[in-house]
């Protein structure tokens, strides 16, 4: 993993020159306060989102959308006195069946350019953030994701590309302007390290779809599995255009893998690799991420081979939420139906940013906003208790585990992720 895909040097230049051209863009200092330099004086600020709406992320990004839309409409689209517009964006094509850069830039530079505009939630992918943060960065527009896991957009920790720079190339203007609510992939790595050694593994065949989350998340399982007696046969990447995966499998079966866990996520052609994968090796257990905890992916398993699969996901069962998550799973089924994985902290994020309005010392103010944002101290949620750190990360490190059965997520356990930090 020492050398970035190509599509990830392809994304940074993409990002260096959607940076520079910022100014022509509505970034600029004498944009009337979408800079970050003072309120707009308005009594209506705009909140953006940004998640992929088409493919087969469409269904966690729009239960993420949904929970926002709930949060925000149960405070009657107002923080104090401020009124609140709600713009969802979407940050796929029909073309691509996944997020693409072109539609996350295009996302980020219409919520610069908006003086309003004083957050931007989202993203789901990574990927999508690595696009995005240096935009709204250099604008000082406050971004808070209810999905992004990558270690990179936040620290040099493992599972980060330092030799491309990671984090510091997110954030040209020196300043955080970024955080997130979902715990980052060195825990989620630890999770499924932990989890894979209860299982009793004894070597564990290791692919990822190149990915920014992906990459990392695959060294991060590897890292934190370290700990543990089983060993670790890395695959690398996979070319998630393949019209299948039987040689990699075979190979993984002669080499006596005996479990198999996949950084990447649905759209990554997930479904076929999972299915040669369980072919091949008609013993292995299987492990998946958050990014495959999805209908799409459960459901598009044969019901053999997503019974011997296990997911991770940051969300715990309805019981651990309390009244507050009794009610907000009543109300989210009433108003949207059935709730995925991600549902609650789309929700969370809502209500975080509403608070941080409520917080900030000017909300119609981009950097005052920012600083309300990092000022999230001991904050009592429907997830827990949590912070946000200097980095931008939760102190959160909880996470669930699901199993499938007749094409449906159920939770399984809570496993306290061990990081070793």
């Amino acid at each position: 993993m020492s050398h970035p895909s190509k599509r990830l040097l392809a994304a940074g230049a993409a990002v260096l020159a959607m940076s520079l051209g910022l100014a022509a863009c509505g970034g600029s200092d004498d944009d009337g306060g979408s800079s970050g330099s003072g309120g707009t004086g308005a009594d209506e600020v705009t909140i953006y989102s940004s998640f992929p709406l088409q493919g087969a992320s469409r269904p966690t990004g729009i239960s993420l959308q949904n929970g926002i839309e709930l949060a925000l409409q149960e405070a009657g689209m107002k923080a104090g006195d401020v009124k609140i517009k709600f713009v969802p964006m979407d940050d796929s094509t029909a073309q691509a069946g996944e997020w693409t850069p072109e539609a996350e830039s295009a996302n980020a530079k219409k919520a610069v350019q908006d003086d309003s505009a004083v957050a931007y939630l989202g993203t789901y992918n990574s990927g999508a953030a690595a696009i995005s943060i240096p935009i709204l960065n250099e604008a000082g527009l406050a971004m808070l994701s209810p999905g992004n896991t990558a270690v990179g957009l936040t620290s040099d920790e493992p599972g980060a590309d330092t030799g491309i720079g990671e984090p510091e190339i997110y954030y040209p203007n020196g300043d955080r302007n970024y955080a997130r609510i979902v715990p980052k992939d060195t825990v989620q790595g630890a999770a499924l390290a932990g989890v894979m050694d209860e299982d009793g593994c004894t070597k564990v065949g290791v692919l990822n779809d190149n990915e920014v989350f992906g990459k990392g998340l695959a060294a991060n399982v590897i890292d934190a599995g370290s700990q543990y007696d089983y060993e670790f046969l890395d695959g690398g990447a996979i070319d998630t255009k393949a019209a299948n995966f039987r040689a990699t499998a075979e190979d993984f079966s002669n080499q006596g893998v005996d479990c198999f866990v996949f950084g990447g996520i649905t759209a990554s052609n997930a479904v076929q690799l999972y299915k040669d994968m369980a072919a091949a090796m008609p013993d292995a257990k299987l492990y998946g991420p958050d990014g495959v905890a999805d209908t799409d992916f459960a459901g598009g398993l044969p019901d053999d081979v997503g019974a011997r699969t296990k997911v991770t996901v940051a969300t715990l069962s309805e019981k651990e939420y309390g009244k507050e998550g009794a009610k907000f799973y009543k109300d989210y089924q009433a108003k949207y139906g059935a709730p995925g994985p991600y549902s609650i902290y789309g929700y969370e994020a809502g209500k975080l940013i509403l608070d941080v309005l409520n917080r900030a010392e000017d909300p119609t103010d981009r950097a005052s906003v920012v600083e309300a944002l990092f000022d999230t101290k001991d904050r009592e949620s429907i997830l827990g208790t949590y912070s946000i750190d200097e980095n931008g990360d939760t102190t959160l490190t909880d996470y669930g585990v699901y199993t499938i059965k007749n094409g449906d997520l159920e939770f399984d356990e809570k496993i306290a992720a061990q990081t070793g930090s």
